[in-house]
């Protein structure tokens, strides 16, 4: 029976990792932006990394924002917006 409850209620299945979670990459204005929605409390934060190739070497800038969204797909295209507003205005900028 506590088996049961575990598989209802979630106390037996691990979590996914932030591997997991990582949606389709996207390349904007020479960038790559990856959404990388954080699952919290039965929601998802705004998540994602950005990063470019800058005098031969890969560049990261991990995004992460307070906003919650009842789905991952939400969370996912929110994050690819608020990447593109952060590329466009800040740029390389981003990685000093």
């Amino acid at each position: 029976m506590t088996s049961l409850f575990k598989r209802l209620f979630g106390g037996g299945s691990k979590s996914p990792s932030s591997t997991e979670l990582r949606g389709d990459p996207e390349v904007y204005a020479g960038f790559t932006i990856t959404p990388a929605p954080m699952p919290e409390g039965g929601q998802f934060r705004l998540s994602a990394t950005i990063e470019k190739e800058v005098g031969g070497e890969t560049k990261f800038h991990r995004l992460i924002r307070a906003d919650l969204f009842p789905s991952r797909k939400d969370a996912e295209h929110a994050a690819l917006l608020k990447a593109r507003r952060v590329v466009d205005e800040q740029g390389e900028e981003l990685f000093e």
